[in-house]
């Protein structure tokens, strides 16, 4: 695959979590802003919590935007002791990083790093494809619904309904992110198909080479 090179490179294994970094990160600190993301339900971590056994839990929902961004080393720290840590990945708080993991292949890549070292078990819970559809649900949030109140008590005034319109620029860019993740996906199955079809070129031409005269 054309991008394996860099994604290899941009992988990496910090205090216990793996980690996406930018292919542009010079120096990778433990300060550095990241987000949580379960690569096998295509969900980003909200919070955290924990069980009735008190083993830590980390919360998450199928949204970028409901997501929190945590320092390297706290987020490191959440995915060593959650219950389950091999499905979580600390994606670097960087455009370049976000283009190459969910447009690149990165995502993909990830999933197989993980099933490897977890030995090829099974995901604890169902496994969402990656397609351009399940991208857009989770950059554009399309999943919430509008908050409703619920057991208003008299007298009280309603809370002012969120206007979804208040920020169009920020509407624009998850957009223009969406497209851009569905426009990389088309071009790495087309270099995926079109490197197939070179190697089975070269495989056919180095059959029906002639012989080399004998001396």
């Amino acid at each position: 695959m054309p991008t394996n090179t860099k994604m290899e490179s941009c992988v990496a294994s910090e205090r216990g979590a793996l980690v996406f970094w930018s292919p542009r990160a010079v120096q990778r600190r433990p300060n550095a802003r990241v987000q949580i993301v379960d690569v096998f339900a295509l969900q980003v971590a909200t919070g955290y919590t924990r069980d009735p056994q008190g083993r830590l839990l980390i919360e998450a929902q199928p949204s970028v935007a409901a997501g929190r961004s945590w320092s390297l080393a706290k987020a490191a720290q959440l995915i060593r002791n959650d219950a389950r840590p091999q499905r979580w990945v600390a994606l670097h708080f960087d455009k370049h990083a976000w283009g190459l993991f969910w447009a690149g292949g990165g995502l993909q890549h990830c999933r197989d790093v993980l099933v490897a070292q977890a030995g090829a078990a099974e995901p604890g819970s169902a496994l969402v494809p990656v397609t351009p559809e399940a991208l857009l649900r989770l950059v554009l949030d399309l999943n919430t619904e509008p908050d409703v109140p619920v057991n208003q008590r008299p007298g009280v005034p309603a809370a002012p309904a969120r206007d979804s319109t208040r920020n169009p620029w920020r509407l624009v860019a998850w957009t223009s992110l969406v497209w851009l993740s569905i426009l990389g996906l088309t071009v790495t199955g087309f270099l995926l198909a079109l490197e197939r079809q070179d190697q089975k070129l070269e495989l056919l031409l180095e059959r029906t080479a002639p012989a080399a005269p004998a001396p």
